[in-house]
């Protein structure tokens, strides 16, 4: 009877430290879950677009409250897309800032997004952009790469009071000007423009609501003439200016694409040399500025 009692003992034992054993894991993948979905987040730096801030091989993390705290806009682990809304809101993203976002072309069509890019803030919300011979202006007011500011020298700014100025050919090397739009700024919608402004709407709406039949140009399946943006945007480029695909080919980012502001570098590998010599142990817990 004694024997037994010991072995009736030890199994309750094992089960308890089972129960224990679950019970750890368990509050371990809620708190993972929580912070990934609120606070913060691990992304590897893919391509060289970034040179020389971030470089391929680089592991960032991205502050996810810099500016808001918001609800998760996929279901964690399902990946499910369900509506989000900002809890609190702290700030705005800053001309200069590293941010990642939300590719907005994987939205066309409703399709699912699954790609996420970074890149630098040049321009805000009421901000005119010009790109000239690869020279970036912000208001007139040279974009300085090094020191992330505006020059003090300005150059006039026409842009006659449009999003996008009649100019038909850019590129890389020549752009704009162009008026980021802001919540609340009113634009008439035409089929001069509705090209551009188009895809614009669509993002907004987070799918295609822009539609033509005939003569009229319909948003969500409602004739309108003029349409009010209800976010603001910001114009995004990559620092290796030559190689990136940034806002000169896609466009504004509207804000609730803003995933968060990359802040520190935690690990950084080589992706063309060995496991033991590609460890760039000099950038390891560099701040990203």
């Amino acid at each position: 009877m004694k024997n037994q009692s010991k072995v009736e003992n030890i199994s309750g034992m094992h089960s308890s430290g089972i129960t224990n054993l679950i019970k750890i894991l368990f509050w371990t993948l809620l708190l993972a879950i929580i912070l990934k979905s609120f606070f913060v987040e691990a992304y590897r730096i893919p391509s060289s677009s970034m040179e020389k801030t971030l470089l391929a091989g680089d592991f960032i993390f991205v502050n996810k409250a810099a500016y808001s705290i918001s609800t998760p806009r996929y279901i964690p682990i399902l990946g499910t897309k369900i509506n989000s809304f900002d809890i609190v809101t702290f700030s705005k993203p800053s001309r200069g800032d590293v941010i990642v976002f939300e590719f907005p072309e994987n939205m066309e069509g409703n399709k699912i997004r699954t790609a996420n890019y970074v890149k630098r803030v040049i321009g805000l919300p009421g901000d005119t952009v010009e790109i000239i011979n690869n020279f970036v202006y912000v208001n007139g007011r040279t974009f300085l790469e090094d020191d992330r500011h505006l020059s003090e020298k300005k150059k006039e700014v026409t842009t006659d009071n449009k999003i996008f100025s009649n100019k038909n050919y850019w590129n890389g090397k020549d752009y704009g000007p162009v008026i980021i739009p802001w919540k609340g700024l009113s634009v008439e919608v035409n089929f001069k423009n509705i090209n551009k402004i188009g895809p614009l709407i669509n993002r907004e709406y987070e799918k295609n609501v822009v539609s033509i039949e005939g003569s009229v140009i319909n948003i969500d399946r409602k004739p309108v003439r003029t349409y009010t943006f209800k976010q603001d945007h910001y114009f995004v480029m990559g620092d290796n200016r030559k190689i990136s695909m940034d806002s000169r080919h896609w466009g504004f980012i509207p804000e609730n694409l803003i995933i968060g502001k990359a802040e520190i570098i935690y690990w950084s590998m080589d992706p063309d040399l060995s496991v033991i010599k590609s460890i760039r142990f000099g950038r390891l817990f560099k701040t990203i500025n």
